[in-house]
């Protein structure tokens, strides 16, 4: 994946909550987007991007070879993590049962959809690389830090963390394979 990929694969998820929760539970597409909390806009559901983490466990070091004289250098591969909030215009006394309602509808399509996969850098239609979506168990204090936004109220949310998602290098170095190999026998034979 190039350095697209965060971008791509929260358009992925918010593309899936689409597919999944609109017209049953939210009525237009527009009404999910990549937003911060305290964005605004009329969105019912808010997917927000909050940290970024190297994936320490897949960091690599060996170079990749792209032909016989070039090699790529490895990619960083990152843990993506997501606040996803809902939100209703409905009247007051049925704002909270609806916003509920949409948690119940994302939690069920993201465990429905617990592995996703990336396209492929140089052909869309090729999926490779493999992502999991779990759902974190964050203390309310925890969830209350990742919210804090002046002049915005704590509203209860989902988080989640999706990865590993591969950032490719834009790097690549040209190489000399051997050719020629020689022996030499007299060191041999002293030996």
């Amino acid at each position: 994946m190039a350095y697209t990929a965060i971008a791509d694969t929260g358009i992925l998820l918010t593309d899936l909550l689409k597919k999944h929760l609109v017209p049953d539970v939210v009525k237009t597409p527009d009404q999910i987007g990549l937003l911060g909390p305290s964005d605004k806009s009329d969105c019912s559901v808010r997917v927000w991007l909050y940290d970024i983490r190297e994936c320490g466990q897949l960091r690599s070091h060996t170079m990749i070879s792209t032909d016989c004289g070039r090699q790529k250098f490895p990619p960083v591969y990152v843990d993506l993590f997501y606040m996803i909030t809902a939100r209703s215009d409905s009247d007051i006394t049925c704002r909270a049962r609806e916003e509920q309602y949409l948690l119940g509808k994302i939690l069920q399509v993201l465990n429905d959809y617990a592995v996703i996969r990336l396209p492929e850098e140089d052909d869309p239609k090729e999926q490779k690389n493999v992502c999991s979506v779990s759902l974190l168990n964050l203390s309310v204090e925890e969830k209350m830090q990742i919210f804090s936004m002046p002049d915005t109220g704590y509203r209860t949310s989902l988080f989640y963390e999706v990865g590993p998602v591969p950032i490719a290098s834009a790097k690549d170095r040209q190489v000399k394979r051997a050719v020629d190999l020689q022996f030499s026998l007299e060191e041999m034979e002293k030996k």
